[in-house]
C-alpha cells in the first residue's frame, strides 16, 4: 500500500522538475515579447502583477494535477472497457497506443490529436460559459493582469472536464501517448502565448492560428469579446459555428471584471463556485 502514495509523490516531483527549465525558457521570451510588442503597454509587467504568487501556485499546481488524474482516468478506462487490471499489461496497452490510430505514422497521430482535442475543446470550452458551469470556468476569467503565466488559472473541475477528459478520450481511442511528448511542448508554449500581453494577430495567418490578441478579446467583458473566440488553437472553429470576433484596428483593454468578488489567492478561487 505504501507504494502508491510513494509513486504518486515521485510521478510529482519529476512534473515539477520539467517544469521549471520550461518555465524559465517562457518567463525570458515572454520578457522580451512583452517589452518590445506589448498589446497593452500600461499593463504591469507579468513578474510585478498583484496576483502573481496565486498564477505561479497555478503554473505548478496544474501539470501535476492533470497528470495524475490522467493516469488514474487511463487505468479506470481499461479495466472498465478493455478489462485490464495487471500492470505490465496496462503498460504494454498504452505504450504504444492500440487498434487503427496507433498504425498512424506518429506526426500524422499528432495532427489528429491536435485537431480532434481543438474541436473537443471549443465545444467544451461553450458549455462552461453556460448556466451553472460558468462558476468553475470564472476562475480562469478572474484575471485582471492577463499575460502569458495566467495560462494556467484554471479550477480543478474546469481541468478536468476539459484537458484532461479530452487527453484520456483520445489515448483510449488508440493514440500513442508518445504523441503527447511532441505535442505537449507545443501545446504549453502556445497556451502561453495566447494569454501573452503581445498586439501580435499573424495576419491571414491568424485565421489558421490563435494568436493573442484573439485570445485576449476572449478575456473582454462578456458583454464584450468575452464569449467569442472559443477556440484554444485553431480558429476555424469560431470562424464556422459564428463565435469569431476580431475588431478591425481595435484591441482589447479591460479583462477580468465579470466576477468583481473573486478572491484573489488561489484557496479562495478553489472554493468559489461552492460560496456562491
Amino acid at each position: 500500500m505504501l507504494d502508491l502514495p510513494l509513486q504518486v509523490a515521485m510521478m510529482m516531483g519529476e512534473t515539477i522538475m520539467k517544469i521549471v527549465p520550461i518555465t524559465i525558457v517562457l518567463a525570458l521570451v515572454f520578457s522580451v515579447l512583452e517589452h518590445y510588442w506589448a498589446c497593452n503597454p500600461n499593463m504591469m509587467p507579468w513578474w510585478r502583477k498583484g496576483e502573481l504568487v496565486t498564477d505561479i501556485c497555478y503554473w505548478f499546481f496544474v501539470p501535476v494535477f492533470a497528470r495524475v488524474m490522467r493516469i488514474g482516468l487511463l487505468i479506470v478506462g481499461a479495466a472498465a472497457l478493455f478489462n485490464i487490471r495487471d500492470a505490465d499489461e496496462l503498460i504494454a496497452f498504452y505504450e504504444n497506443g492500440h487498434g487503427p490510430l496507433s498504425q498512424m505514422p506518429l506526426w500524422l497521430q499528432a495532427v489528429v490529436y491536435l485537431v480532434a482535442a481543438d474541436f473537443m475543446l471549443y465545444w467544451l470550452h461553450r458549455l462552461f460559459h453556460s448556466g451553472g458551469y460558468w462558476k468553475y470556468h470564472a476562475v480562469h476569467h478572474s484575471a485582471v493582469e492577463l499575460d502569458w503565466i495566467s495560462a494556467a488559472r484554471f479550477h480543478p473541475i474546469n481541468l478536468f472536464f476539459g484537458t484532461v477528459a479530452v487527453d484520456v478520450v483520445l489515448l483510449m481511442a488508440g493514440i500513442s501517448p508518445n504523441v503527447l511528448v511532441w505535442v505537449g511542448p507545443f501545446v504549453t508554449f502556445h497556451s502561453a502565448f495566447v494569454h501573452s500581453n503581445v498586439n501580435w494577430t499573424l495576419g491571414p495567418l491568424g485565421y489558421v492560428f490563435a494568436t493573442p490578441v484573439f485570445h485576449r478579446w476572449h478575456h473582454t467583458p462578456l458583454t464584450q469579446g468575452g464569449n467569442t473566440n472559443f477556440a484554444g488553437s485553431f480558429p476555424i472553429w469560431d470562424l464556422m459555428f459564428g463565435t469569431y470576433y476580431m475588431p478591425e484596428n481595435e484591441l482589447p483593454q479591460v479583462y477580468g471584471r465579470d466576477e468583481a468578488t473573486m478572491p484573489p489567492e488561489i484557496i479562495g478561487q478553489m472554493a468559489f463556485p461552492y460560496r456562491r
